[in-house]
């Protein structure tokens, strides 16, 4: 029950920061604006991108859709460390996307028993 509760707690701490960045892409303040042009995005495909991480999110919460959701996570994720390596941003940008991504799955490995017979 412990580790069905900390998957819980690890997957909405995730969802909370997924669900803000997602929001601040659809508000687009100036710094939001301005960190996609540092990394090679104009802003008007960042309300689209707002919108793709609010799905992917939205299907990793559903328990019935959580994997599907992860995998999605993990592109979108796989996509901003990308990024961040061709725009040569710190090493701490391309590192926290792919922290996340490993936290996506960890959430869900502890949270649900379907992913945990897959890899063990």
């Amino acid at each position: 029950m412990k580790q069905i509760w900390s998957g819980r707690i690890l997957s909405g701490l995730v969802t909370a920061f997924m669900l803000m960045d997602a929001g601040m892409k659809l508000v687009k303040p100036p710094f939001v604006v301005q960190a996609s042009a540092q990394t090679g995005y104009p802003e008007s495909t960042i309300v689209g991108i707002g919108v793709a991480l609010l799905v992917c999110t939205l299907f990793y919460v559903i328990p019935r859709t959580s994997v599907l959701g992860a995998i999605l996570l993990t592109g979108y994720l796989g996509g901003a460390v990308a990024s961040n390596v061709r725009a040569e941003t710190p090493l701490f940008n391309t590192m926290f996307a792919a922290v996340f991504a490993v936290l996506v799955w960890g959430g869900l490995w502890l949270r649900d028993q379907r992913v945990r017979k897959l890899v063990f």
